[in-house]
């Protein structure tokens, strides 16, 4: 596997465009398959699930495919009742139409103001306008308060055959996915099972996405999408298992995972990406509950953004799990530095530290010497700036 500049895999095109959604930015694009892809989906849990986002789910959920998905920023189609239900159906119809396909290979999604209906006048205006490209404007139409776009793509090879992985995202505030608080989307043109992807998906999102917050908050919209389209490999087998198919699903592991750092990194007013790595824990779940309690807690959250290596926070967010712990077996240590040993703080340089924590990645390494299970979580520091941002995010 490698890393390479961001390109849509063999099959693929996608578009962005300024509908009128937003004042001046890119607010709505597609992705979209020469052929029918084999696809799989993780959706928000908030019980508020947007209209486009419960389509979307009934869609991929029939089959497992989807030849195209339409998105929009600026409006999340939240909240709207009937009239934002058949809007989604509208949307999904007119692209259906547009392009010659069956409507259920047509995923839709939104991220905005919750509460707005959709203006299907400048949607059916933008739709038009929308062409098969090979562009990445699609990568800045779904950005709300992002500051740059979010892209990966990564090479790899099976059955001798160099396939592509690329995938996108949005996310900066409302971040606490369980699943999820973003839009993802993820292409291949490697030929992969349908019902097969949807189990890694899953399987994947709990050790990446679900790993990540910002601010405690799951939305009502977001999902992470991935579709296979199989064009760099036609003459082989689908990928379900065996080497070849663990290489994908490194592949797909990396990509995904680089994709949550990213959007724990660009959180609203961050200026530093936190990450925990728990190790020692009685079991997986407890290894990624602990961590991803210590960077979802505030108190933490605002420490490091006063670079205060304040460690005191840090016990009291893995003693407010409910994981099995050794109370008084517990190790922590700041960018590589070592504060805590046997649940008690050790005598170190705080102004070194305190340099040390001037850094825009903060590693909080937590050994908790009480079983052979490990877990990583990521999140952000809380500033100022954030309060700023959220004060006036509808104007």
């Amino acid at each position: 596997m490698e890393e390479i500049d961001f390109k849509w895999p063999n099959g693929f095109f996608a578009d962005g465009i300024h509908a009128g959604l937003r004042k001046k930015r890119l607010d709505m694009g597609w992705v979209v398959s020469e052929v029918p892809a084999q696809s799989a989906g993780v959706y928000t849990t908030n019980q508020f699930q947007a209209a486009p986002t419960k389509l979307t789910k009934e869609t991929i959920n029939k089959k497992h495919e989807l030849q195209a998905i339409i998105m929009n920023s600026a409006v999340a189609n939240s909240c709207t009742g009937i009239e934002g239900t058949e809007n989604a159906h509208e949307e999904q119809a007119l692209v259906a139409s547009k392009l010659g396909i069956d409507k259920d290979l047509v995923g839709v999604a939104s991220t905005g103001v919750i509460g707005v209906q959709l203006p299907m006048d400048k949607i059916k205006q933008g739709l038009a306008e929308l062409q098969k490209t090979k562009n990445f404007k699609v990568t800045e139409a779904v950005l709300t308060t992002d500051t740059h776009s979010k892209t990966i793509s990564v090479s790899f090879e099976v059955f001798g055959k160099t396939c592509t992985i690329s995938g996108f995202c949005k996310g900066s505030g409302m971040i606490k996915p369980n699943m999820a608080t973003m839009l993802g989307f993820v292409v291949t043109d490697a030929k992969v099972a349908g019902q097969k992807l949807q189990e890694t998906l899953v399987e994947l999102t709990n050790e990446t996405f679900n790993q990540i917050t910002v601010d405690g908050d799951t939305s009502t919209n977001d999902m992470v999408v991935v579709m296979a389209n199989g064009q760099a490999m036609q003459d082989e087998p689908e990928l379900s298992e065996g080497p070849e198919y663990e290489i994908f699903k490194a592949a797909l592991k990396h990509v995904l995972g680089f994709l949550a750092k990213e959007i724990a990194r660009d959180g609203e007013g961050a200026t530093k990406l936190v990450e925990a790595n728990v190790n020692g824990a009685h079991s997986k779940e407890d290894a990624q509950h602990v961590a991803k309690a210590i960077v979802g807690s505030n108190l933490v959250k605002a420490a490091l953004f006063g670079e205060d290596a304040n460690w005191g926070r840090i016990i009291d967010a893995i003693g407010s799990t409910n994981a099995k712990l050794k109370i008084d077996s517990v190790d922590i240590a700041l960018n590589k530095t070592k504060i805590v040993e046997h649940s008690l703080g050790l005598d170190f340089d705080e102004e070194a530290l305190k340099e040390k924590l001037k850094s825009d990645e903060i590693i909080i390494d937590v050994e908790l010497n009480n079983g052979d299970f490990k877990g990583q979580a990521w999140g952000c520091d809380l500033t100022y700036k954030y309060v700023q941002i959220n004060a006036s995010y509808r104007s």
